[in-house]
């Protein structure tokens, strides 16, 4: 039988996107739940990696830097993870920027949408929530929650801000085969996030393996044992590590997504370890060989 509580958890997220918990918070709550490796997957940020490995040092918590990059397909959202990536690389920097950028402008504007609809929540009272992170629409469903406009930010979802509603607004456009790209440039391993969530994930997966994609999110947090069976066949189908993690945010999104409480084997990290040293190998190869001396 698997353990109740895993010691592996490779998706949470910080106050540097839409998590209730600084990084340092974040990593002593990992310490005490006894996580062993812990993935900082901020929403199109980096920006809490430093503080979650100054915690981590000295600690027996391995601290792997990571994102999770917000793309769009036409008939929805898909997000793509990327780990060890170098967080100083100038090219995913760059577009993390634009797309924080965007997603304020995104945010206005459906701030701007729900008070013509009669729900009026303060911009002001958003980019608190936000805590100086990058802002998403999970900031927008707490404060209606908070204006009792909704129960439940799931509800403000469902309602008014999930893809076609009436809140909605479109983000800023990159592909997922872009955020592969972005990740591998950046040192990266790339995976598909929750891929059940993404429309037609099937053909999805298969046209991102094109692109270099390296990892499915098989095991995750409302995943029954049938969908965690399906999709670990699709990732040993595709060669694609069979990656986990509870998508922890600190707010209650969703049952089940507790930090720690979605069981991932540990050997899928030593594969997490073995892909980015043969990423690194390969990209090192393709050098001209007057670089590589």
């Amino acid at each position: 039988m698997q353990p109740a509580v895993s010691r592996v958890d490779l998706h949470a997220h910080t106050t540097a996107s839409d998590g209730t918990l600084r990084p340092a918070e974040l990593v002593k709550l990992a310490l005490e739940r006894g996580l062993t490796v812990l993935g900082i997957t901020d929403h199109d940020s980096t920006e809490g990696i430093a503080e979650a490995l100054q915690a981590a040092a000295g600690t027996p918590l391995r601290i792997i830097p990571g994102v999770e990059i917000n793309t769009d397909v036409p008939a929805g959202e898909v997000h793509v993870l990327g780990y060890f990536i170098d967080t100083a690389n100038e090219a995913l920097q760059r577009q993390l920027s634009l797309q924080r950028s965007g997603r304020e402008a995104r945010a206005r504007l459906m701030v701007e949408k729900l008070a013509a609809l009669g729900l009026h929540i303060s911009w002001e009272r958003v980019l608190e929530l936000a805590q100086g992170g990058a802002i998403g629409r999970p900031h927008i469903a707490q404060a209606l929650v908070e204006r009792g406009y909704v129960a439940t930010p799931a509800e403000a979802f469902e309602k008014y801000i999930g893809h076609g509603g009436p809140a909605y607004v479109e983000r800023t456009k990159l592909t997922p085969a872009e955020a592969v790209a972005l990740i591998r440039q950046a040192g990266g391993v790339p995976v598909l996030a929750h891929p059940t969530f993404s429309p037609a994930y099937e053909a999805l997966v298969a046209e991102l393996v094109e692109a270099g994609l390296a990892g499915l999110e098989c095991y995750y947090a409302g995943y029954d044992q049938e969908t965690v069976v399906h999709l670990l066949m699709l990732a040993q189908r595709h060669g694609l590590i069979p990656t986990g993690g509870s998508d922890f945010h600190g707010l209650a999104l969703k049952e089940g997504a507790d930090l720690g409480s979605v069981y991932v084997p540990p050997e899928v990290v030593e594969q997490l370890d073995e892909r980015k040293a043969a990423l690194d190998r390969d990209r090192s190869s393709s050098l001209p060989s007057q670089v590589q001396q």
